[in-house]
């Protein structure tokens, strides 16, 4: 969430980075809002002020054992006028925070301008795509020769876009997700925590979900809590409404989980095989670190999405996303992308976020900053390290041999018993 100071005083600023994000939001109408509300908190000063005075004079007139019959009177009609316009200064400040919980983070200098993703730009590339002797098969064709991922009986269990890892399939996805985590507890130096996979109204609204993506994420009505729909949510929460210690600054976490999304709309395309699901497993990385590191902090997370690529041996790019195609919370966002033979395409992996304070203003994090001596709001970042379904997609498309078996990278196959190839049974 925005300071509404910092609105206040730049609002120009502010309509500037609304209209880069193809936001139309009435920001005038917003600061009118402010300028009555203010109004009203002094006046509602200025009557305390006064009825103040006015108790001082009534008990000075009790002690001379004066008539004080007018002096109550004044005294009721002031705390009467006093509530009423506090009760209206009450009123607008939530119409207030109603608009600013809805306006997205300002980007930062170096996002590119855009209206569509195609103004975002790419800025690195690892590896060269590969250049299979042979017609590449899609994963889907590859799962169902394999008998590695079952996608009809899922659909059975739970409906259209739901998964059922079979045999190697559930053991390649195992191996990835404690390899990713033992990846970045023993040398990227995060701590691993295991979170509930199902939070709060609270916890949605402090990383910026709610209430602007509601009808996107899967809500259980009865108890009013939300399935997950990234361990950013329940990892970023466990600080909230706390004042960390700047000596404990940097705080790294590392996290798996099931992510729950229903994505309405959005399935014209990519709607068969592991593109496009509901449910789906991810290592998150999450960061809590001091303002003046958070993008140092952002080209280190980043790092750490790359080293897993980079030890499967996967060709990747990254794009620095344009001012429309960066998320509603963040301020700068870095997509990472593989190649997948098979589908002839590069596939999102992982997205790293600064988010600056605008998460930590919402979820009310904060730190003691020893310059000042005052709690100030610390900064926080996200990102994939890395999500699975693509991933198992671009390992099974990019390690596939001419008879449709699948070699297991090198890296993993520790974490696979030794297996060396995934084989028809």
């Amino acid at each position: 969430m925005l300071d509404i100071k910092l609105i206040r005083e730049n609002p120009r600023r502010v309509k500037t980075a609304l209209k880069n994000r193809n936001n139309n939001l009435d920001i005038d109408a917003l600061l009118d809002l402010d300028k009555k509300w203010r109004a009203l908190n002094a006046e509602a000063e200025e009557l305390k002020r006064k009825r103040n005075i006015a108790s001082e004079e009534m008990a000075a007139l009790v002690k001379q054992k004066q008539d004080i019959s007018d002096k109550r009177t004044e005294s009721k009609a002031l705390s009467q006028k006093t509530k009423e316009t506090e009760e209206k200064a009450a009123g607008l400040r939530q119409k207030i925070d109603e608009i600013l919980i809805n306006i997205p983070n300002i980007p930062h200098e170096s996002v590119p301008i855009g209206l569509n993703e195609t103004a975002n730009k790419e800025i690195k590339r690892w590896g060269t795509p590969k250049k299979l002797n042979f017609e590449p098969k899609t994963h889907i064709e590859l799962s169902e020769y394999l008998d590695i991922v079952d996608f009809s009986r899922a659909t059975k269990i739970t409906g259209s876009n739901f998964v059922l890892y079979k045999g190697a399939g559930a053991r390649l996805e195992r191996a990835l997700i404690n390899y990713m985590l033992g990846m970045h507890t023993q040398k990227h130096g995060f701590t691993e925590v295991s979170t509930p996979f199902i939070v709060n109204r609270n916890s949605m609204t402090g990383t910026g979900q709610l209430p602007k993506l509601e009808e996107d994420m899967y809500r259980t009505s009865e108890d009013d809590f939300f399935l997950i729909p990234t361990a950013e949510v329940p990892v970023t929460n466990i600080h909230r409404d706390e004042i960390l210690s700047v000596g404990g600054l940097p705080k790294y976490y590392t996290a798996y989980t099931p992510c729950f999304r229903r994505e309405a709309g959005s399935y014209g395309k990519d709607t068969r095989g592991l593109l496009r699901v509901h449910q789906f497993d991810k290592v998150e990385l999450v960061k809590f670190v001091k303002p003046e590191t958070s993008y140092k902090e952002l080209e280190s997370l980043l790092a750490c999405a790359e080293a897993v690529l980079q030890s499967l041996e996967l060709p990747y790019r990254i794009l620095n996303l344009c001012t429309a195609d960066i998320s509603f919370a963040a301020a700068k966002c870095y997509d990472i992308e593989v190649w997948a033979p098979g589908a002839e395409k590069w596939l999102e992996v992982s997205s790293c976020s600064n988010f600056e304070d605008f998460q930590a203003r919402r979820a009310n994090i904060r730190y003691k900053n020893p310059a000042t001596n005052k709690p100030a709001f610390v900064h926080t970042l996200n990102g994939s390290g890395i999500a699975l379904p693509r991933t198992v997609i671009a390992i099974m498309e990019n390690y596939q041999q001419k008879d449709g078996s699948i070699q297991i990278p090198r890296a993993l196959r520790v974490y696979m018993d030794g297996l060396e190839i995934i084989k028809p049974n």
